[in-house]
């Protein structure tokens, strides 16, 4: 049986033809098909965006009472189905925890977290704030599990 992969979060019903509100965990979300909500799989009919919740419409739920009762739940999908980045691209969660050097070799710890600004992410690394751009973001290596980073005069306070 293939491992789940948490995506979301059950959190509310939207109106009363069965539409529910979920918290989205990861940033592929818009490229789901189906759901497992209660460890039930559900189709996605459609799916729309509101602020940082997506309204989701269900296959085979028109009626806010066959949904309601799971409210709360964590939503997950198979592993297997988790779809793959585009050519270049890198989802946040499998960078997080990746050694991070300057490209003169000096290691400035493990990526914390990415944040989304808007304009572009921003990779924490301790204490450091790192604007994702091209010309600061050198290489990402997975198979190393190093990103390379060039320092912008001023960036740093090191």
């Amino acid at each position: 049986m293939d491992e789940k992969k948490e995506v979301g979060k059950y959190i509310n019903t939207f109106g009363i033809k069965g539409e529910i509100k979920v918290y989205p965990y990861v940033e592929y979300f818009d490229r789901l098909s189906y759901l497992y909500i209660n460890n039930k799989k559900y189709n996605i009919k459609k799916m729309r965006f509101k602020k940082n919740i997506v309204i989701i419409k269900l296959e085979g739920i028109d009626d806010i009472n066959l949904i309601e009762q799971f409210k709360g739940q964590i939503v997950t999908i198979d592993e297997s189905d988790i779809p793959e980045p585009d050519e270049g691209e890198y989802y946040a969660e499998d960078l997080i925890g990746m050694d991070v050097y300057t490209d003169e070799g000096m290691y400035l710890g493990k990526l914390d977290d990415v944040f989304n600004t808007g304009a572009n992410d921003i990779y924490e690394v301790g204490k450091h704030l790192l604007p994702a751009t091209d010309e600061v973001v050198k290489e990402i290596d997975t198979e190393n599990n190093k990103i390379t980073v060039h320092i912008i005069n001023g960036l740093l306070d090191i």
